[in-house]
């Protein structure tokens, strides 16, 4: 076997482990604070998200994501181009073959992590404090 069959196969692999790994993320970020025993992971990795697309925005653009941004080098590396500038985007078209709007999905994405924010610190603290009474 040769060196390039090697780095093609730790490629692909990378890339079925970012697809996995970034999509339940991305499920994890909605739906997280449903479930009782994640919510404080939940409230956490929100956070980490936001310091990526806001903080790290600062240097590499508002919304950036450090997990698209390795993700995308693999598939650079696979020989993929034109990625669209979501993730979202990408993982839509990768899973049906039909690319949204990327003006939709940019305005789509922070609006429902800004709402599974706000259900997150609901149950974290209010919800918290409403049991102990």
């Amino acid at each position: 076997m040769n060196k390039t069959f090697y780095l093609v196969s730790m490629l692909h692999s990378a890339h079925y482990f970012f697809l996995v790994f970034h999509t339940a993320l991305i499920l994890f970020n909605l739906f997280g604070w449903l479930v009782a025993r994640w919510r404080k992971w939940h409230l956490f990795s929100l956070l980490v998200t936001l310091f990526s697309w806001i903080v790290l925005g600062i240097w590499k653009g508002f919304g950036y994501c450090f997990l698209t941004d390795w993700h995308y080098r693999v598939l650079t590396g696979l020989g993929y181009s034109n990625l669209p500038e979501s993730y979202i985007t990408f993982l839509i078209a990768h899973i049906s073959g039909w690319r949204p709007d990327e003006g939709l999905v940019n305005t789509l994405t922070p609006v429902f992590t800004v709402l599974a924010l706000g259900c997150s610190l609901w149950v974290n603290f209010y919800g918290s404090l409403s049991r102990k009474k």
